[in-house]
């Protein structure tokens, strides 16, 4: 009987010891849950509003959050259990897991951060119509990986994140006016203040064109054939449809006005002059 009493109050402690750290462990996975559900997470969140980030940040913050606060309820489980030495054995094992997997999706991650800022601090927006690399399209979608542009040909191109972030955007429709340029040429005997008038009452005509900041012309090229006059205009709102039909309405004024007064719009012309010589020979006959 000796024995088994003492196999049964081996049993006993065994169990109560399972039990205790089994309590403790939900203890402290249950209080550490709680206090990053009711103070943790609400406090990221009111953060990310306060500081007028996107949904999208705000979404993404609130679910690193739910997991850094679901990681940290085990890790104080674990301790509070007595488990501190297999916790630091796991959290190497798991650092060199997420080391692994970073350098393999650095890419990823690159867009999902380059995504991030974009959205912070607003380069562009949904509907704007942008040009980077030689590309030009409107913004249909801001994701945190890429974004959406739809070209001027009703193309899509699916841009990452990470190429508009790290070159530069041109954001045409940033701002509440927008200048334009164009080059005139007229020939060297034409008059270079009479074709300057013309231009700028063509842009005072127009109901689009702006009178403040006012159109102006300037001399800037001698070319082979040309005098080259830019013209500098503003227009309101500035809209990719408004940019093409102002300057295409613009631009065809002035060239009927350079007709009707006789003034010349030169272009190069090319002459081929020389001479072919033909020789011809005939072969010895063998």
């Amino acid at each position: 009987m000796v024995p088994l009493q003492f196999g049964l109050t081996g049993v006993a402690a065994t169990l109560a010891g399972i039990l205790v750290t089994v309590l403790l462990f939900v203890a402290g996975f249950v209080a550490v849950l709680l206090i990053g559900k009711v103070v943790a997470i609400p406090a990221v969140e009111r953060a990310v509003r306060s500081r007028g980030f996107d949904e999208a940040v705000g979404s993404l913050a609130s679910s690193v959050a739910n997991a850094v606060v679901w990681v940290a309820a085990v890790a104080i489980g674990f301790t509070i259990a007595g488990y501190g030495a297999f916790l630091s054995a796991f959290a190497v094992f798991g650092g060199a897991i997420a080391l692994a997997v970073g350098f393999a999706a650095q890419d990823l991650l690159g867009n999902f951060v380059a995504g991030v800022f974009i959205l912070k601090d607003k380069p562009f927006e949904v509907g704007d119509w942008i040009e980077w690399n030689g590309n030009a399209g409107r913004v249909e979608d801001i994701d945190l990986r890429v974004s959406r542009v739809r070209t001027f040909d009703n193309e899509r191109i699916t841009v990452p994140n990470g190429d508009l972030a790290n070159n530069a955007v041109t954001n045409p429709v940033a701002y509440e006016t927008l200048r334009q340029k164009f080059v005139f040429g007229i020939g060297y005997e034409d008059d270079i203040a009479q074709a300057t008038d013309i231009i700028v009452e063509k842009a005072e005509a127009h109901g689009e064109i702006l009178d403040d900041p006012a159109p102006s012309v300037r001399v800037v090229e001698l070319g082979d054939s040309a005098v080259g006059l830019q013209s500098r205009w503003w227009i309101d709102e500035p809209d990719r449809g408004d940019f093409v039909r102002v300057r295409s309405e613009y631009v065809t004024a002035v060239k009927e006005a350079f007709d009707e007064a006789g003034i010349d719009m030169p272009y190069v012309h090319r002459q081929l002059t020389g001479s072919v010589e033909v020789i011809e020979s005939v072969a010895d006959d063998e």
